[in-house]
């Protein structure tokens, strides 16, 4: 071979060897994360929480509101988002279609296995709080009535109005499980509203029950009633970072730094934020405070 030809073959080899090497590393400094979120204020916060917390760790983010369940999972199993913040009884019931009450751990256990094999979709650790449904009613419902589980609703609900979001009109742990549940129990109308409405709702007394989240601020904001779920028909609903296997493998330092926010916010912590969000507060901001609170980023100055 020709002086010259070698030195021009063993450019083109220097030069393939660069751009190989340059796109082994840019695989989780470059990549935009695709974070979605469902429509009511704790799926907005946590939205945001991942993308200022990933953002904090060098990564670039975006966020999008796609509405309910289907359409975040649909996004995620199809390719068209990375990331979003899910509950460990959406995945078991509404995803799933399981019906059989389990344990908090069994409940992540069973989600997190077959999602990865029939989905190909991993769950993270969760990060602590458990924003099950529950029934509330106002404190002077629950005094008339002398209300403490929900089973005391039976024999009195038939002239009351239950509000829900909408989902719950039609999830497996919905409303068509809750009155088979409990039988006997019916109400005059299920009214299905967004969820940030049917809290005031319950306050002004267009609700007689309302089907609330246990990490809403709002119970506390308006002096509300939770009833014991007595036949034990919800599901633990744990919350997790979710994304497709392949993703977490690409990208470990995503992985590594969201399993950190393991078990960090108790249901109570979640209640604060929420309710700070419903009072105007900007998600951002709120969303930043909850890491700031948490020790993981500093305080701006």
């Amino acid at each position: 071979m020709k002086k010259g030809m070698r030195l021009s073959v063993l450019a083109v080899l220097a030069l393939a060897l660069l751009l190989l090497a340059a796109g082994c590393s840019k695989t989780e400094e470059t990549k935009t994360i695709r974070i979605v979120h469902k429509n009511f204020t704790e799926q907005r916060l946590l939205g945001q929480m991942l993308s200022v917390y990933l953002d904090s760790k060098g990564y670039e983010t975006e966020v999008s509101e796609l509405g309910g369940t289907m359409l975040c999972f649909n996004a995620l199993d199809g390719g068209d988002a990375d990331l979003y913040a899910d509950y460990t009884g959406t995945g078991y019931m509404a995803i799933l279609g399981q019906t059989e009450i389990l344990s908090a751990d069994e409940t992540y256990d069973y989600v997190k296995s077959h999602y990865e094999e029939e989905y190909g979709i991993t769950w993270l650790e969760p990060m602590g709080f458990n924003n099950t449904y529950i029934l509330s009613v106002t404190a002077a419902t629950a005094e008339e009535y002398n209300l403490k589980t929900t089973s005391d609703l039976i024999g009195i609900s038939d002239d009351m109005v239950i509000g829900s979001d909408s989902e719950f009109a039609s999830r497996t742990d919905g409303y068509a499980g809750l009155l088979e549940a409990y039988p006997g129990l019916t109400f005059k109308e299920l009214k299905t509203m967004d969820q940030g409405l049917t809290y005031q709702a319950l306050a002004n007394g267009e609700l007689g029950v309302n089907v609330s989240y246990a990490t809403d601020g709002r119970i506390a904001k308006f002096n509300l009633v939770n009833l014991e779920d007595d036949a034990h028909f919800f599901p633990p609903y744990y919350c997790a970072p979710i994304m497709k296997q392949t993703f977490a493998d690409e990208n470990p330092g995503v992985v590594e730094a969201l399993n950190a926010l393991k078990g960090l916010w108790s249901d109570e912590d979640m209640q604060k934020y929420n309710l700070l969000v419903d009072d105007g507060g900007d998600v951002r901001e709120v969303a930043t405070q909850m890491l700031t609170e948490a020790g993981l980023i500093e305080q701006a100055s």
